[in-house]
């Protein structure tokens, strides 16, 4: 058994890599005392990590078939119970974007709650859609999200990139019919106009939904007003019995609203230490914005397909790599495909092994500072290929974009500062920031 004392008030578990830091940046930016690790930790990872406030996990249970996602959670459902957390927050992506036979958040919810059967058995399951820090924004179960930062904002099946998914196209809007499809049960809406409602009458409200014996409750985000009543809902519930929570980074949002934790400022994001080296796998235009206003590196295209199939290739691209990088120049390596060619028809794990092969051999040829990994299925899991346990918090370049400490036993490693964002995150500059600072 692991003893953490005191316990921490809340886990989570990033169903991505960058999904799971953007979450670590909420908590420590509300300056809750709090750390990501690459899976499990041991006992002796989390008592270097010291007393924290807020323990997490990075997986990738997005791109993961249901049988796999059931084998990846169970046992990170019995370390959060053995830990003793009150919350336990299963980070889906802020667009919900999965599907009943890859990433279903119905399946991670019954292998979370099955694992120590009682541990996170509380009436109140709720499932938090919306964060308007992002362009997130549910009313009525109906989920809304921006079209890149500040972008104009779609229904989540009208959206110009999430409708069109390539893995996990969003055809339905309502997440309570969305998420029926993945197998939930009867799910009851708490709406926003109910929040406007004394804190006695939205209790009775939610305790007569519950009455009717939903297997979780949605709960609007609309406006960041929203936050704190639903987050004393949750800890309030918590209080009683632990629970499972779901939803996206404003699921932390509204526990730190409802303590008080407000943001704290954070100082401009310094000059990169020395030459940059950003993967891009994403297939946003949003990325791919930011990637043709990035005229401070040398940019590398990368064939997905050939990285995959051929290990030479993949070598050769990896030595011109680290040959730029030693020479002082910044580079970004793009594996999305280039203007008018098809994505390449590869499984996406097999791309994900040869992207997390490929990154470790231009690191270990040419370390680097500063690193950044950008949106996709296969880059987010490229990074853990790395040799490393943890991450901790250092700014916040963009909303919903996260730069962190990296902690490793390799020394190489150990210290490395890496930005994470989703494919839809971040301002159009943010790669140029990566290296320039401001």
């Amino acid at each position: 058994m692991i003893v953490v004392q005191p316990a921490p008030k809340i886990g989570w578990y990033g169903d991505d890599f960058t999904g799971a830091s953007d979450t670590l940046a909420v908590l420590a930016q509300r300056g809750q005392r709090a750390l990501l690790f690459r899976g499990l930790p041991t006992a002796a990872q989390l008592e270097r990590a010291g007393p924290l406030d807020a323990v997490g996990i990075a997986g990738a249970s997005r791109a993961m078939a249901p049988d796999e996602m059931t084998a990846e959670l169970t046992p990170v459902g019995a370390f959060f119970a053995d830990l003793g957390v009150r919350v336990l927050h299963y980070k889906c992506c802020s667009t919900f974007d999965s599907a009943p036979h890859v990433g279903n958040i119905s399946v991670a919810a019954r292998a979370l709650r099955a694992a120590v059967p009682g541990a996170f058995a509380n009436a109140l399951l709720p499932i938090v859609g919306g964060q308007p820090n992002i362009g997130r924004y549910c009313t009525f179960s109906t989920l809304f999200a921006a079209a890149g930062t500040g972008g104009v904002v779609h229904r989540i099946d009208r959206h110009p990139t999430m409708s069109v998914h390539p893995v996990t196209p969003m055809a339905e809007a309502d997440l309570r019919r969305h998420l029926a499809l993945q197998g939930f049960g009867a799910i009851a809406g708490l709406h926003y106009p109910a929040y406007g409602d004394d804190a006695a009458a939205l209790d009775a409200q939610l305790a007569a939904l519950l009455a009717g014996g939903p297997e979780a409750v949605l709960c609007d985000i609309s406006r960041p007003e929203d936050l704190a009543v639903v987050g004393r809902l949750i800890w309030q519930a918590a209080q009683r019995q632990p629970l499972l929570a779901i939803g996206a980074s404003s699921v932390a949002q509204a526990l730190c609203a409802h303590w008080g934790a407000t943001v704290a400022l954070a100082a401009p994001l310094a000059p990169a230490p020395g030459p940059v080296f950003l993967l891009a796998g994403s297939l946003s235009p949003v990325t791919r914005r930011q990637r043709d206003l990035a005229l401070s590196y040398v940019q590398v295209p990368v064939d997905a397909a050939r990285l995959a199939a051929d290990p030479a290739y993949g070598d050769t691209q990896a030595e011109a790599i680290a040959a730029h990088l030693l020479a002082g120049r910044s580079v970004l390596a793009s594996t999305a495909p280039q203007a008018g060619a098809a994505a390449a028809d590869v499984p996406p794990a097999v791309v994900a092994a040869a992207t997390a092969t490929f990154l470790t051999r231009i690191l270990q040829r040419a370390p680097v500072g500063r690193l950044g990994i950008a949106g996709g299925d296969t880059s987010s899991r490229a990074v853990q290929g790395l040799d490393l346990w943890g991450l901790s918090f250092l700014g916040a370049p963009s909303p919903g974009v996260a730069l962190c400490r990296v902690h490793s036993d390799d020394a190489a490693l150990d210290g490395i500062e890496l930005m994470l964002k989703g494919g839809q995150m971040g301002s159009d500059d943010l790669f140029e920031r990566l290296i320039h600072g401001g």
